[in-house]
């Protein structure tokens, strides 16, 4: 078994490394042992083909919503916590609130206690109530903790949703023009058989498309299957997709907007974790994971130039990882001391810009999408019914 483990060191730089041959407690000891603060651990699960997890994802969530409302109503955080176990159907939620109730009840502090769960607590989470338990205001944390995960769902769902349709409009279209070309073309081409020379050139092609298909539809089902697995695959593989992506980063209004989303991501990740008093050099780390590889690298170069003495808005800005106003927001907050603020407000107006440039491209892109599918549909049934017309325009 190897567990991968995301920790800070004693230095303060964040980390992630692997343990070989051991299980989840035992790999979190070792690191623990050697000095380490461990943020995350889980099981790797490289190279394999899973397309699916049985185990229930933790609800987030509803369950800082729900929290947070017991807290403002006046109930303890045990008194909490016991209120949603008692109300939580789920078996494998219910079992992680009680092991948050039971070390609570150990002498633990809720940080504490959400560290040692990381498969359901992200470092984000648990930094974010670490410096609540500091400041004493655990409600105000489990507030901006909410409005940050909720703005990003927000931000996740319109992109979802944005692409159902073009999704739905391509792959709708494509079946039906594998219907027309793997089964109606070639009981046409059986039918116009000995018309020959007589067909126009278009219709000859695609007539002998359908002969070359008939008797093999078969062969071409296994292949258009073989294609999904193996697009699933792709999907799946970080590497492949980002073969995939990177020539159309090399697009230039392409490669802006999907920057501005990633960045979006990144500087409300790197607001949140400098408002929960985590260092600017670890917080880039932290967040760094929010950004595709092409982004990433650019962290790390920027990083080394901070601990150089850099500011951070001049090393964000060398390495694309800013735009003009970023900059000149980083700029005003690393004068006023207000750098968690400004990361915040500009990791929302990215956001906003997003949300703005999705809804025009959609208007856009789905009439585009009905005209281009229709064009090769009408295309393929004209070729196939030409014949018909032009021995209807011989008859007398």
């Amino acid at each position: 078994m190897q567990v991968e483990i995301k920790a800070v060191s004693r230095a303060g730089q964040f980390e992630t490394f692997s343990a070989e041959h051991v299980d989840v407690p035992a790999a979190v000891l070792q690191a623990e042992a050697r000095g380490y603060r461990v943020l995350s651990a889980r099981e790797s699960r490289t190279g394999r083909f899973a397309l699916g997890s049985a185990r229930t994802a933790f609800p987030l969530l509803p369950f800082s919503r729900e929290l947070l409302s017991l807290l403002e109503a006046g109930l303890s955080l045990t008194e909490s916590l016991d209120a949603l176990v008692e109300k939580e159907p789920r078996a494998p939620v219910r079992a992680v609130q009680n092991r948050l109730v039971h070390d609570l009840r150990e002498g633990r502090s809720l940080s504490q206690a959400l560290d040692r769960q990381p498969e359901a607590f992200p470092a984000l989470y648990v930094a974010t109530i670490r410096a609540s338990e500091q400041t004493g205001d655990l409600p105000e944390a489990l507030g901006r903790f909410v409005s940050y995960q909720a703005q990003a769902d927000l931000l996740k769902r319109t992109v979802i949703s944005a692409s159902i349709y073009p999704l739905l409009l391509i792959g709708v279209g494509s079946l039906v023009a594998l219907f027309l070309l793997v089964y109606l073309v070639p009981r046409f081409s059986t039918i116009y058989g000995d018309m020959g020379k007589d067909l126009p050139w278009a219709s000859r092609m695609l007539l002998g498309w359908g002969s070359f298909i008939d008797g093999r539809q078969g062969l071409v089902a296994g292949a258009v299957a073989v294609a999904v697995v193996l697009g699933w695959l792709g999907l799946s593989s970080k590497e492949l997709r980002g073969a995939f992506v990177r020539p159309f980063w090399r697009i230039g209004p392409i490669r802006d907007r999907v920057q501005v989303y990633f960045l979006g991501r990144f500087y409300r990740t790197v607001g949140m974790l400098l408002r929960s008093g985590i260092p600017a050099l670890t917080a880039l780390d932290m967040a760094r994971g929010m950004l595709p590889a092409v982004l990433a690298d650019g962290v790390d170069f920027a990083r080394a130039q901070v601990r150089d003495g850099e500011p951070l808005s001049s090393a964000l800005a060398a390495h694309g990882l800013t735009t003009p106003i970023a900059a000149r927001m980083l700029r005003v907050g690393e004068r006023t001391g207000q750098m968690a603020e400004m990361f915040e407000r500009t990791g929302r107006i990215y956001e906003d810009e997003v949300t703005r440039w999705l809804d025009w491209f959609i208007k856009l892109l789905e009439p585009l999408l009905m005209v281009f599918i229709g064009a090769i549909i009408g295309t393929v049934v004209l070729l196939m019914y030409m014949p018909i017309f032009e021995l209807a325009g011989t008859i007398p």
